[in-house]
């Protein structure tokens, strides 16, 4: 098959959740033997414009943008619309639903070519967007339910809101866990920002306001709890000032440390040195630091929004009420004051991270809705496929409907 992808930042990722799912998804798919043109920011990848490179078989293009709050993603996006139009894909997969709003040009210029979309999480919800992009971002949801042969969705109430708000059905396909690099075992670098190993606890992600930075902050103040440290481990995207606010908000607490964004050996480093790792976000997709950490053996506590639930629940994990700061704050005692129950937690997280979400189940599953899409001229909104086998379930008068079945054993 020959492939376009459209919506991520950059190849190889740096900052973001898209790009480092598409960078596990889309080397896969080139080694499988399809085609894979991945279209980029040149405000991101810092290549020249319209320069093609590759990153593990993945042919890059980097395009021309509006190096502008919103406008970036909005401008590149509609070039690599216009251009994946052109080329002759057998599949254009457009990743977020910002980016899908361009799925009215592919489906007008390349009728042919199937269209498929994947909602990583609902980002008009996002606090740092104004009115004009939460616009810009709803008119893409509406676009993805219209123009797009195929509907990913990477979490089980992504799914639901599809379906309620739309009666329109998506394939369930999770994200999965990469493993972390090889790290110093003597945590070193730990020791140079002054961390003990296994007496800190971790946050890391963005620092945006939905992902909730400052209750934790708030809630490590309050315990105080004695010979343990936070890492606020991140920066921030297109939220400098909250950024500045949180810093303002630990700066009388010695024992609140920010890194900075960490990458590769000095990121892996930091997760397994830590004790706990803490997520308290009001809004997630299908989190890649949560799947990571279970994945690492890593305790971990978590608000109780759904995807953290369906992580989490009934005993891989401890959750919170999401927002509140006393519940934050007892469910943090508790774990710190429960190592040995925390620790058969994270042994149960770590067993089901490894057999349910792995990228080459994420990426066979994918490829089988590619198959499936030029394979049938019906729309695929009336297909039935089982998204945790990958393959195709049975249909009654070439008409049925997705169904989604999971195995969280």
């Amino acid at each position: 098959m020959k492939i376009a992808v459209i919506g991520a930042k950059s190849m190889p990722p740096q900052q973001g959740g898209i790009e480092h799912v598409c960078a596990e998804l889309y080397p896969r798919m080139v080694a499988a033997g399809h085609t894979v043109d991945f279209y980029t920011r040149a405000s991101s990848t810092q290549q020249p414009q319209n320069k093609r490179q590759t990153y593990q078989g993945v042919r890059i293009i980097s395009l021309p943008g509006i190096n502008f709050k919103g406008l970036d993603a909005f401008s590149t996006s509609f070039l690599g619309a216009l251009f994946a139009a052109r080329g002759g894909y057998d599949v254009i997969h457009f990743h977020a639903i910002g980016p899908a709003l361009f799925s009215a040009v592919v489906k007008l210029l390349s009728p042919k070519s199937k269209i498929v979309v994947t909602c990583h999480g609902l980002d008009w919800q996002r606090d740092k967007w104004g009115k004009l992009a939460t616009k810009y971002l709803r008119a893409g949801e509406k676009a993805s339910v219209r123009f797009a042969d195929g509907l990913i969705v990477v979490s089980g109430n992504l799914k639901d809101y599809f379906w309620t708000t739309y009666q329109r059905e998506s394939v369930y396909i999770p994200n999965a866990a990469s493993r972390y690099a090889h790290s110093d075992q003597s945590f070193s670098f730990c020791h140079q920002l002054g961390l003990t190993p296994k007496r800190y606890i971790v946050f890391l992600g963005r620092l945006v306001p939905e992902k909730r930075p400052d209750l934790l902050i708030r809630a490590f103040e309050k315990l105080q709890p004695a010979g343990w440290r936070l890492a606020v481990v991140g920066t921030a995207s297109d939220t400098s000032e909250y950024a500045t606010h949180l810093k303002a908000l630990a700066k009388d607490q010695p024992n609140i440390i920010f890194t900075g964004e960490l990458r590769g050996p000095l990121l892996a480093e930091v997760m397994r040195g830590s004790g706990l790792f803490v997520l308290p976000s009001r809004l997630e997709g299908m989190p890649l630091a949560l799947l990571e950490a279970m994945a690492e053996d890593i305790p971990v506590i978590a608000s109780d929004i759904p995807p953290h639930q369906s992580l989490l629940e009934p005993d891989r994990g401890v959750l919170f009420k999401t927002d509140n700061l006393e519940s934050c704050v007892c469910q943090l005692a508790w774990a710190l004051n429960n190592p040995e129950q925390m620790s058969v937690l994270a042994k149960n997280a770590s067993r089901f991270i490894q057999k349910n979400h792995t990228w080459e189940i994420a990426t066979h599953q994918t490829l089988k809705l590619y198959e499936t899409l030029i394979a049938r001229p019906l729309d695929v909104s009336t297909y039935r496929f089982d998204s945790v086998s990958g393959q195709p379930a049975s249909a009654t008068n070439s008409v049925a409907t997705y169904s989604e079945t999971s195995n969280n054993k």
